[in-house]
């Protein structure tokens, strides 16, 4: 089915100037690498690493107080961490932007020191807003601009920024209700930003064109409707969400994720332009709470906050789901960050996580965390 020829009205786009401060974030932290682009994590060997169990000889002590030896994690001692950009990375070294849902505060984390407080934007975290998606721009190296998913006390929005300047809204009108509140972002690989919003606690916003809840929307970096678009002049690209936990695809945007939590089970929906998210490319009876998730091209990993752990999903060469997902960063299989709130690609093999456990969590002295994640070998059961 196709979506209706009912456009959305741009009014929620903001009209601002291009001008950035100069940005003096420091360069990424360096990774020992045992060969580009997965780095080798300091103290741990090939049987070792995040998602694989560590060794008898690599076991990690427990934290401290905010000083974690597992050096899988970049950052201690955040808040709610529901959302991450990594910073541009060949995979030798990583750095990344991470956001508090609950403070706003975004901070720069990487292995090369303490966490740096970079932006913080004000927020409404009441029914589970506040800050939940981040994205760079698809010209950071030139103009130093992140974009960001955030509750305010009137709407959802997505606002822009860099360090030293204040937000401006980019995309406003979000229907924003009592529940279902949480956006996620992803850059389009043509320039694009995707954008994912919850329904707002009303279910049938989310099949309703002219409503901005419960949609993929794709827009320019300016906040307008995205030339290509199903229905010219609307910001629409894809309906029928309800709690969208996050966005991924692959690198050349060939193929396009999201995930959400429907009213009778977890989801996560393969993408298509003008199409209803009606039929799931897998679901989760269990609910497991998923959030956000990375395309390892034969592998689709999917974050959880409610099971904490990651859920690795097998593709087939056309990109279908082909079984069961395998389990790891769950305790038995990788060590256990407990609930995962985010989850971010860096490369074809690398990702950044965020974690969650001061929001209904077990959380560690070191709580909340920013991790490194290294890509499970496939087991091939998902090849055809």
């Amino acid at each position: 089915m196709v979506l209706a020829a009912v456009a959305v009205v741009p009014a929620g786009c903001a009209e601002f100037d291009d001008s950035t401060a100069a940005t003096d974030w420091r360069d990424a932290p360096e990774l020992t690498a045992e060969a580009a682009p997965q780095p080798q994590l300091p103290e741990m060997g090939e049987s070792s690493g995040p998602g694989r169990p560590p060794s008898s000889e690599t076991s990690v002590p427990p934290p401290e107080g905010c000083t974690d030896y597992d050096q899988a994690v970049i950052a201690t001692c955040l808040d709610t961490v529901s959302a991450v950009a990594p910073l541009p990375s060949d995979g030798s070294s990583i750095s990344a932007l991470a956001g508090e849902r609950r403070s706003g505060r975004v901070f720069l984390v990487g292995t090369g020191g303490e966490p740096q407080e970079i932006a913080k934007l004000d927020v409404d975290a009441t029914g589970d807003g506040g800050l939940t998606g981040l994205a760079l721009s698809p010209t950071y190296a030139e103009d130093g601009l992140v974009y960001a998913y955030i509750t305010t006390s009137d709407d959802n929005r997505v606002v822009r920024f860099s360090q030293g300047q204040a937000p401006k809204p980019v995309l406003t009108g979000i229907p924003k209700g009592s529940t279902r509140n949480r956006g996620a972002l992803l850059p389009g690989a043509d320039g694009t930003l995707l954008v994912a919003t919850g329904d707002a606690g009303k279910s049938t916003a989310s099949s309703d064109p002219a409503s901005l809840a419960g949609k993929v929307l794709r827009i320019d970096t300016s906040g307008r409707p995205a030339k290509g678009n199903p229905t010219a002049d609307s910001p629409v690209y894809a309906r029928g969400l309800r709690a969208p936990g996050g966005l991924c695809g692959t690198s050349d945007g060939a193929r396009l994720w999201v995930t959400d939590r429907a009213e009778q089970h977890d989801a996560v929906y393969r993408v298509e332009a003008g199409e209803p998210l009606s039929v799931p490319a897998w679901t989760w009876k269990d609910r497991p709470g998923v959030t956000g998730c990375a395309d390892w091209t034969d592998t689709l990993a999917v974050a959880t906050d409610e099971a904490g752990n990651l859920q690795n999903l097998p593709l087939t060469e056309d990109g279908s789901i082909g079984g069961d997902p395998q389990l790891t960063l769950d305790g038995e299989n990788g060590t256990s960050y407990g609930r995962i709130g985010s989850l971010t690609q860096v490369t074809g093999d690398v990702a950044v996580a965020g974690t969650v456990n001061k929001d209904g969590g077990k959380p560690v002295s070191s709580d909340d965390r920013v991790v490194i994640i290294v890509r499970e070998p496939s087991s091939g059961s998902g090849r055809d």
